[in-house]
């Protein structure tokens, strides 16, 4: 064990963990001086991706909206489109399937999923912002088929199960105007990490 670490040592100090060779090692001095590093040679193999390659792979979607597609979707579409791709794992009305359930409103008396094993998260009671629920969808549901839905099914997915966790009213139409704008229950509840140290962030 002690050989391998010895091993692996000198192939992260040879290399970097960025990928990067060492610059050549100044002469030693009276006062220590950072080694800078530079580019690693680039390995000859691939090619650079073309633009309708990247555009295939680049559906993320930000807080703000950003990345959301066109279309539209209504609780009812979404209900409908819910039976029949989503209620097999995840339970009639989002609860009691044999996947994570997706509706809840109790978060504890003081946001409790820390200490209280019993609560369990979901979209209603735990998710800062409503287009995460797009995006994950949108990438990974359902199940068996990840990334079959369309726009137009996924906007309703997310109107549907918003709605059931009593967060948009029955009606809602959700599309990328609208979805950002939908403010989730926890969001207040999460803080950004800027690295910048403090109370707030540790």
């Amino acid at each position: 064990m002690k050989a391998q670490f010895t091993l692996l040592s000198i192939v992260v100090a040879t290399i970097g963990l960025s990928g990067q060779t060492p610059a050549k090692k100044p002469a030693a001095s009276g006062t220590a001086k950072a080694v800078p590093y530079v580019a690693a040679k680039p390995l000859g193999i691939g090619r650079t991706a073309t633009a309708d390659e990247i555009k295939a792979i680049d559906i993320d979607v930000m807080p703000d909206g950003r990345g959301l597609p066109p279309g539209r979707g209504t609780v009812a579409e979404g209900a409908a489109v819910y039976a029949a791709k989503c209620q097999s794992c995840h339970g009639k009305d989002g609860v009691g399937g044999t996947f994570d359930r997706l509706v809840s409103t109790d978060s504890g008396p003081n946001f409790n999923f820390a200490t209280d094993p019993k609560l369990v998260k979901t979209v209603g009671n735990y998710w800062p912002y409503a287009t995460t629920l797009f995006d994950y969808t949108q990438r990974a549901m359902p199940f068996t088929q990840p990334g079959t839905l369309a726009p137009n099914e996924t906007y309703a997915l997310t109107a549907y199960i918003l709605s059931l966790n009593k967060i948009v009213p029955a009606e809602a139409v959700i599309d990328a105007t609208t979805l950002p704008k939908v403010v989730m229950p926890s969001k207040n509840r999460f803080v950004m990490d800027n690295r910048k140290g403090g109370p707030v962030v540790k």
